[in-house]
């Protein structure tokens, strides 16, 4: 084995071998309008300060699906690395709407994800189940809409 690879994470689902489209003539938009302008979606920059349970794969997939059906989200496919028996996790959840992404360092009990969704989904919605899933003492958020342009007038 190439020592400049590691060996795979964890998968929690695999990709889907289904492409889910809609005849042409009900072909969705999934841009949203709001406050007087037109984007594809909300990232959410989450810091997590003081958590827990951040060396755990599994229990991260767990929070991090539930989060992510919260928001109205469908999961194509998860993937998780642990990085030592002890040592941090990094992540992903493809989603059909974007992704959610993390990042852990247990031994500074902080955590760094990512929300992305389009359309109907509400990152927001996922906001209280990693605060009960990983118990941080402090959340920091920033907010940045992807795509944005300035509707017509």
């Amino acid at each position: 084995m190439d020592t400049l690879m590691s060996p795979l994470g964890m998968v929690s689902g695999f990709p889907s071998d289904t492409h889910v489209s809609q005849p042409d003539d009900e072909q969705k938009d999934w841009f949203v309008q709001k406050d007087g302008v037109k984007f594809a979606g909300t990232h959410l920059i989450i810091d997590l300060w003081g958590a827990t349970n951040l060396g755990d794969p599994a229990h991260i997939d767990a929070v991090l699906r539930e989060a992510a059906i919260r928001t109205g989200a469908t999961i194509l496919h998860g993937h998780f690395h642990h990085f030592s028996p002890n040592g941090g996790v990094s992540g992903v959840l493809v989603l059909a709407e974007s992704h959610v992404s993390i990042h852990t360092w247990p031994e500074r009990d902080f955590a760094a994800l990512d929300i992305f969704v389009c359309g109907d989904c509400d990152p927001y919605k996922a906001i209280p189940v990693l605060k009960r899933g990983f118990l941080p003492e402090r959340v920091t958020l920033g907010e940045h809409r992807r795509g944005m342009t300035v509707l017509e007038d």
